[in-house]
């Protein structure tokens, strides 16, 4: 008789895996919601924008996308972080609140080592680009002109402690100059002075200069990265322009907030790397000058720990510290 007196237990411990399972099967079940931790029109909006449109004929689902700008990212990942972990909230970011926040400042509202890394949609790399006023034409004369007005010089960021910032304090490092960092509550409106001649230059990334630089109220000194960028072959690289060693690109992650399960994330991330190799999303980025993503989320979790270590390395190096 004790196997019969078990019997009502262990069914009740088969029936628990089987309800994930089935919660998981239908998911989603309800509006997805995606938080992106800066202003619409940035790269990262623009980016996680073209993904959603092939994701939502997946899906079948309403996805909502809900722009949290502040504190560096922190406000937007701090409200992805408390959501429940069932899908249904994501977190599209680029480095700052997944892998660099933490670096910099000495508390956060949230644990980003406990974001569930889910894939990276796209790199993009950052590029120099400067507003009307700024007399250099290329980014020899800019040093030149950097070090002849030291301190005059401003540049423009997403915010204090984003890529487009630690990209500042890399040149900066690099050529033995000082400029005025001047933080915005992301790119979209860091843009709109650059080019209205408020800052002197930015160091952004490519997707978000690249409508300004087309319509040539912009112009793109070089490209930081090994190779030039196939969608601006005309623009030089910094190397080629005369600064060694400047290398920054900029790279935009989907994560789930903590506890949401593997197999989950998992799911997410193969439906999220079959919508990037979409025909009309790999145009839109390509004219973008972003390059898709699409790892799974074990390789997603590497890479985020080789990011971590590389900018907390520049973050010592320029010794960028925020309260």
């Amino acid at each position: 008789m004790r196997p019969l007196a078990r019997r009502p237990l262990l069914l009740a411990g088969l029936a628990a895996p089987l309800l994930a399972r089935a919660q998981d099967a239908e998911f989603p079940s309800r509006p997805v919601r995606i938080i992106i931790p800066f202003p619409a029109g940035g790269a990262a909006d623009i980016l996680t924008r073209t993904l959603v449109d092939q994701l939502r004929p997946v899906w079948k689902q309403t996805v909502v996308v809900e722009n949290l700008p502040g504190a560096g990212g922190n406000i937007g990942a701090q409200a992805a972080a408390r959501a429940e972990p069932d899908g249904h909230t994501l977190f599209a970011s680029p480095p700052g609140p997944l892998v660099i926040n933490r670096f910099l400042y000495r508390q956060l509202p949230f644990d980003p080592t406990r974001f569930v890394p889910i894939m990276v949609m796209a790199k993009v790399p950052n590029v120099v680009a400067a507003g009307p006023k700024l007399a250099a034409r290329n980014v020899a004369e800019l040093v030149a002109e950097a070090r002849r007005r030291p301190g005059e010089i401003t540049f423009a960021s997403q915010g204090n402690g984003s890529t487009s910032h630690l990209t500042g304090a890399m040149f900066e490092a690099l050529t033995g100059t000082r400029l005025i960092h001047v933080p915005y509550r992301g790119e979209a409106p860091a843009l709109v002075d650059v080019v209205a001649g408020q800052v002197d230059v930015m160091f952004g990334n490519l997707t978000a200069a690249m409508p300004q630089y087309r319509g040539d109220r912009l112009r793109l000194l070089a490209v930081t990265d090994a190779q030039r960028a196939s969608v601006i072959p005309e623009v030089p690289t910094a190397a080629e322009a005369g600064v060694a060693n400047f290398i920054s690109a900029a790279w935009f992650a989907l994560a789930a907030p903590p506890g949401t399960p593997a197999e989950l994330a998992a799911r997410i991330s193969a439906q999220a790397a079959t919508a990037l190799r979409a025909p009309a999303l790999r145009a839109r980025y390509a004219e973008l000058g972003a390059e898709p993503g699409g790892q799974p989320p074990e390789a997603t979790a590497a890479f985020f720990a080789e990011e971590a270590e590389r900018w907390s390395n520049v973050i010592r190096f320029a010794q960028v510290t925020l309260d």
